[in-house]
């Protein structure tokens, strides 16, 4: 993939963590001066500080760490676009509208940043070998106008994953019991779920991103 990139773009900037790789790269692409290997976790690295202004992000994402490689490389400066290989179910999940069974926290938490798209599908005959799974290329959009604003994200990621971690209950049970919200004043869960029209008995695959988002602020804001 990096020699498909270095012949169609101006500059590659390579992200290996394994040190053979990496130095089996800097070998292959020594005469090339548009193209560097940067061999480190890409985890703990800041994609908008290697690609600079406008960049592009690709990767063939390890499929037991796809979400947090999602997360940090939307918690960084954002990409102008990312495309990624990635699980077949992932895909589905990063794309999920509300209510339906596939959706979840991983819908959620993207959607309020960017639009995810499925490009194409790759079967696993694809690979050699052929891996227990079905893949798929998707195209993540950053939004131009971001519903999340910068700081929310880490506690608005939590915020999601616990109500979704208990998925079949009501939501007013949920937030009742989310013990977040302990110090909070009395009834500033319902109050807010009252405020913003959702009724306390609906489940949270019914809500949308943007109605997770309202929900979240309104609760904070009564914690005061």
């Amino acid at each position: 993939m990096t020699e498909i990139l270095a012949a169609r773009s101006g500059k590659v900037v390579a992200v290996e963590l394994d040190r053979a790789l990496s130095e089996l790269l800097r070998k292959k692409f020594e005469a090339m001066p548009d193209v560097t290997i940067v061999e480190a976790d890409f985890l703990k690295t800041d994609p908008g500080e290697l690609g600079g202004p406008g960049y592009l992000l690709v990767g063939n994402v390890p499929y037991y760490i796809t979400t947090p490689i999602l997360f940090h490389a939307l918690a960084c400066a954002l990409p102008r676009r990312a495309v990624f290989l990635v699980q077949r179910e992932v895909a589905a999940r990063a794309m999920a509208a509300a209510g339906s069974k596939a959706y979840g926290a991983l819908s959620v938490n993207l959607q309020v940043l960017a639009t995810v798209e499925r490009v194409f599908d790759i079967p696993a005959g694809a690979f050699q070998p052929p891996p227990k799974v079905e893949s798929s290329v998707i195209r993540v959009t950053p939004l131009s106008e971001p519903i999340l604003r910068e700081g929310e994200q880490p506690r608005f990621r939590s915020f999601v994953q616990s109500l979704f971690s208990q998925r079949r209950k009501q939501i007013g049970t949920i937030l009742r019991s989310l013990a977040a919200l302990k110090a909070a004043p009395p009834g500033v869960a319902l109050d807010a779920l009252k405020k913003l029209g959702i009724p306390a008995t609906e489940r949270p695959e019914r809500l949308s991103p943007t109605q997770f988002l309202a929900l979240f602020r309104e609760i904070r804001q009564g914690e005061g």
